[in-house]
């Protein structure tokens, strides 16, 4: 799951968040989603982590997908450790790793600034002073608490334990690899750094292509090889007749789920909609830049509409397997 090579691997988000799954569908229809997904051959299932908007939670939803799917990379596109304690959540995700017989994949990150990061860290009664270090120190943490069993303190210079309990030990040797999201200088040299992988969704290839340059030096520059840091995209998609009907389908979207238009939207995220060439061709302009696992998200509003698109859009990875091959 960690490292970098050749093959192209494409993942879909589940719709967790109420906007996209529809309101007054049954969501226990998700599970179904995350079979499919599964029997499509997608080679990892993704959730986002969100509390201002009605969903269901998470880690619940992986949970609920690790007995149901057997071979499927179960990930988190992004964790928000702040929305939760962080010796409580070690174990949370250790015990899903467990369970899922060692499918799991943490990416990370801080949340969104302004209306969508602040309220967050009040809701979960944490200053959003420092945040980065915050981040870090967890997860600095979690890879203590399943790796060093002895270790029973942690002393960072924000978070502090005197007296840390035996942990679960994570079915993974070393625990979840651990990816981060984030394109700021900041964010990429701590990549090459820390993490196990690196998942961005900058709106241009180019910037994407500018950004891992940076994480591969910063990489170089820890001892650390190329392979150890997995260059990922998190990238909303929808294939629709035309790119007219695409936009339309993504202003949906964008309204829908952020309360934003989506010419606001796509100067923040990477996004592609259209038939399903032009999605293709978006895509590869971020594999020639170096992506190698695409993170989709479906951008509709129904659970309906996702799993059509479910079976859409896993046809894109033939696309991009026999042009990364040439």
């Amino acid at each position: 799951m960690a490292g970098m090579d050749d093959d192209i691997r494409l993942g879909v988000l589940v719709p967790i968040g109420q906007a996209q799954w529809g309101k007054g569908t049954d969501p226990r229809g998700l599970i179904d989603f995350a079979v499919r997904a599964e029997e499509l051959g997608y080679a990892s299932l993704w959730v986002n982590d969100f509390l201002l908007t009605p969903r269901i939670e998470a880690l619940t939803m992986l949970a609920a997908a690790a007995p149901v799917t057997t071979s499927i990379t179960l990930g988190t596109a992004a964790l928000l450790p702040v929305l939760r304690r962080p010796v409580q959540a070690a174990q949370t995700l250790a015990s899903i790793d467990l369970l899922s017989g060692g499918r799991l994949v943490l990416a990370v990150g801080a949340a969104f600034g302004g209306r969508f990061g602040l309220p967050q860290h009040e809701l979960s009664g944490v200053p959003w002073e420092r945040r980065f270090t915050r981040l870090d120190e967890t997860v600095a943490l979690w890879r203590q608490l399943w790796t060093s069993p002895d270790a029973r303190s942690f002393h960072g210079e924000l978070l502090r334990f005197d007296e840390l309990p035996p942990m679960t030990t994570p079915y993974q040797a070393g625990g979840p690899p651990i990816w981060l999201g984030g394109g700021s200088p900041s964010a990429l040299r701590r990549v090459g750094r820390k993490y196990d992988g690196w998942l961005p969704y900058p709106p241009e290839a180019t910037t994407y292509a500018d950004g891992l340059a940076a994480v591969r030096a910063a990489t170089a520059d820890a001892g650390r090889s190329a392979a150890e840091v997995t260059p990922a995209l998190f990238v909303s998609v929808v294939i629709t007749d035309s790119v007219r009907s695409g936009r339309a389908a993504l202003e949906e979207f964008s309204r829908a789920s952020y309360g934003l238009p989506l010419d606001q939207l796509e100067t923040i995220q990477a996004l592609a909609a259209g038939p399903a060439e032009h999605v293709a061709a978006r895509l590869r302009e971020y594999v020639a830049a170096g992506a190698r696992h695409l993170v989709c998200r479906i951008a509709t509003t129904s659970l309906a509409s996702q799993r059509a698109q479910l079976e859409q859009v896993i046809q894109l990875r033939t696309a991009l397997l026999a042009d990364h091959a040439n």
